[in-house]
């Protein structure tokens, strides 16, 4: 594996459907350990950006490397053995199971154990210890017997989050974790977001600013599939452009003026 000091290097990445351009020549690096946020208003290209990276969809030009290697070409379930994961804007659970069936299952998959999950559900001490501290990290003892599709939404928010981190990713793509997760909610997510662990390299996309300038040390600013800026929060939050196209005229939050010093 070559050494590199980036978790990922997105470099001139386009993708056309038919004669449309959906992103636009976009290059970004994630440093390995980066708290990274990718924004836009709706309709910027960021999702199928994620997908891109994430090899839900084929290039039509540029490469992607992962920790120096490329992966322009791999498929998800490659990528995700390499340490790219994914979370996505609605959830992607099985309902019928439980949290602690949902982890069982996936801890027992990256461990190489597949289908011998339903024998070894309660038995290998290895699985269960692992599906022990994600329950706890992720605050599901509580409902991690109950079927999921009668958890609160947060919660299963908060279960997406955990099945991502069963996989020991590199890399964590967090696609619009507090979308749809009511006011009340949010708190327990963004702790567990903010309590993530500072050798996963994380890339965050997200329409919430004050989680966004809570949380990220470095900001891509997407517009039209075309990248507009990079910059360190307060750069960006001072931007004009930014202002222009994504922040809105609208009174900003107490803490986008606060990043912003004043």
């Amino acid at each position: 594996m070559a050494e590199t000091e980036y978790a990922f290097s997105a470099t001139g990445l386009v993708k056309r459907f038919g004669g449309i351009t959906a992103i636009d020549n976009v290059t970004l690096n994630l440093r390995k350990g980066a708290r990274h946020a990718l924004i836009g208003p709706n309709g910027a290209g960021k999702t199928t950006f994620v997908n891109l990276l994430t090899g839900v969809l084929e290039p039509t030009e540029g490469t992607i490397l992962l920790e120096g290697d490329d992966v322009t070409h791999l498929p998800v379930h490659q990528r995700v053995k390499r340490g790219m994961v994914r979370t996505f804007q609605i959830n992607q659970l099985f309902d019928d199971l439980t949290p602690l069936e949902t982890l069982a299952l996936t801890v027992s998959e990256h461990q190489g154990l597949g289908g011998k999950l339903w024998q070894l559900l309660g038995s290998n001490k290895a699985v269960m210890d692992r599906c022990d501290e994600l329950l706890e990290q992720f605050k599901l003892k509580d409902v991690m017997n109950q079927p999921t599709h009668v958890l609160p939404y947060g919660k299963r928010r908060q279960l997406e989050i955990a099945i991502a981190l069963a996989c020991n990713p590199r890399v964590l793509l967090l696609d619009e974790p507090v979308a749809g997760v009511p006011e009340g909610e949010r708190q327990d997510l963004l702790a567990i977001i903010d309590a993530l662990p500072k050798d996963v390299s994380i890339l965050l996309i997200e329409h919430d600013m004050d989680l966004v300038f809570s949380f990220a040390t470095r900001m891509t600013v997407l517009v039209n599939g075309a990248l507009l800026t990079e910059a360190d929060p307060e750069t960006i939050a001072n931007d004009p452009r930014v202002k222009e196209v994504y922040l809105g005229h609208g009174e900003p939050s107490e803490l986008v003026k606060e990043v912003a010093g004043g």
